[in-house]
C-alpha cells in the first residue's frame, strides 16, 4: 500500500434527494367525466448510503469527491401510480470506517463487515396524492402534498485499520522489518525515524493454513497523544487491534522504561487500550547470548515477553504461536 495512497480521513457534503410532489389528479374516461381523486404518492428522494467493502483498504477514492448528490423522486401519476424512487447515492468505505458528525464529533455509525450498510442521509418522503385526503365532507380534494426537501450536510468518514495485532513502538524498534519478514506485506524500511507514515498491513500465515491480521502502526513518540511528532493521527488505528505488540530494540538503554512511556501515551489517549492483551517482543535479540538475556529478563516489565531478531528469523515461530493463542482465547 503506497504511502501516498493510504488516506484515512475524508470531509464530505452530502445532499439527499428531494421527495417528489403527490398528484392531484381527478379520474375520468369516456365512461367517467366527474370521477374521484386518483393522484399517486410522489417517490422517495435517494439517500447518501455508505457500503462496507472488504476490498478496500483506504478512502483515497473519496478524497477528491467534495459534493455527493443523491437523486430526487418524482412526483405521482394518476390513477394511484406512485412517483419512481429517487437514486440513492452508495459510498463504498473500506471495514472499519467510522461516520462522524464534524460539528459535535459524535459517532454516527461504523462499518465492521462486508456489505453492510448504513444510510448516512436520509431522502426527502415522497408528498401524498390527494387520494389520501377524500372524507365523505370532502369526495374530490384538489389538493396534494408536496415532497418533502433532501438534506444537505457535512459528514466525516474516518478509518481505523482493522487487524487482530497491532505493532507498538518507538521509531525505528524493527516493526516495518518484522512486518515484512512473517508476512507478504512490503513496508518501506530505513535506518531513520518515521519512515513508516502510514499504517501496514500483513497477512501472517499460520499452521494448518491458518492466518490472522498484524498491522504496523507509525512509530509513537513521548507527547504523541498530545500531538507531538506524527500525533494522535495514527493512535486511533491501534483501538480497533485484538492484542497490542509492544516492539523495543535489545540496544535500547532502559527497556523498562521505553515501555512505560509508549504504555502512558495509549492511556493519554485512550485508557480502554490498556484493558488490551499486550505482549513485548525485544527484537534486533540476534546481538545478545543467553546470559545477557537472563540478565535483561529481571527487569522486564511482567507480561509476556519473547527475545526475536527479524533479520536473522530468531523467535519468529514462537512469537506466531503467542499470538495466535492470545487472538484464540
Amino acid at each position: 500500500m503506497a504511502g501516498s495512497n493510504f488516506v484515512d480521513y475524508v470531509k464530505i457534503c452530502c445532499r439527499s434527494g428531494k421527495g417528489g410532489q403527490g398528484s392531484s389528479h381527478l379520474h375520468r374516461d369516456r365512461l367517467n367525466s366527474k370521477g374521484g381523486p386518483d393522484g399517486g404518492d410522489g417517490g422517495r428522494g435517494g439517500h447518501v448510503i455508505v457500503r462496507g467493502n472488504a476490498q478496500l483498504w483506504t478512502l483515497l477514492h473519496l478524497k477528491y469527491r467534495k459534493h455527493v448528490i443523491a437523486g430526487a423522486g418524482d412526483s405521482g401519476g394518476p390513477s394511484h401510480s406512485s412517483g419512481k424512487t429517487g437514486r440513492d447515492e452508495i459510498l463504498e468505505v473500506p471495514l472499519g470506517t467510522i461516520a462522524r458528525d464534524p460539528e459535535t464529533n459524535e459517532v454516527i455509525f461504523e462499518i465492521t463487515e462486508d456489505g453492510e450498510t448504513h444510510i448516512l442521509v436520509e431522502g426527502g418522503k415522497g408528498g401524498r396524492g390527494n387520494a389520501h385526503f377524500k372524507s365523505p365532507t370532502n369526495q374530490t380534494p384538489r389538493y396534494a402534498q408536496p415532497g418533502i426537501p433532501g438534506k444537505e450536510e457535512w459528514k466525516v468518514l474516518e478509518l481505523k485499520v482493522l487487524a487482530d495485532v497491532g505493532l507498538v513502538g518507538f521509531p525505528n524498534a524493527g516493526k516495518s522489518t518484522l512486518l515484512s519478514v512473517i508476512s507478504a506485506a512490503k513496508p518501506e524500511i530505513a535506518n531513520y525515524p518515521f519512515t513508516t507514515l502510514v499504517p501496514n498491513l500483513g497477512m501472517v500465515p499460520y499452521r494448518d493454513h491458518r492466518s490472522f491480521v498484524m498491522a504496523d502502526i507509525p512509530g509513537i513518540i513521548e507527547g504523541a497523544s498530545e500531538g507531538k511528532g506524527l500525533g494522535i493521527r495514527f493512535l486511533r488505528h491501534i483501538e480497533r487491534n485484538s492484542i497490542l505488540l509492544f516492539m523495543v530494540p535489545a540496544d535500547s538503554d532502559d527497556i523498562h522504561k521505553e515501555y512505560q512511556i509508549l504504555l502512558n501515551e495509549l492511556k493519554q489517549y485512550n485508557p480502554e487500550l490498556l484493558d488490551k492483551e499486550r505482549i513485548l517482543a525485544i527484537s534486533k535479540s540476534d546481538m545478545l547470548d543467553e546470559e545477557l538475556k537472563n540478565e535483561m529478563k529481571q527487569d522486564l516489565p511482567q507480561i509476556p515477553h519473547i527475545f526475536i531478531s527479524s533479520v536473522a528469523q530468531m523467535g519468529l515461530t514462537e512469537l506466531k504461536d503467542m499470538l495466535w493463542n492470545a487472538i484464540n482465547e
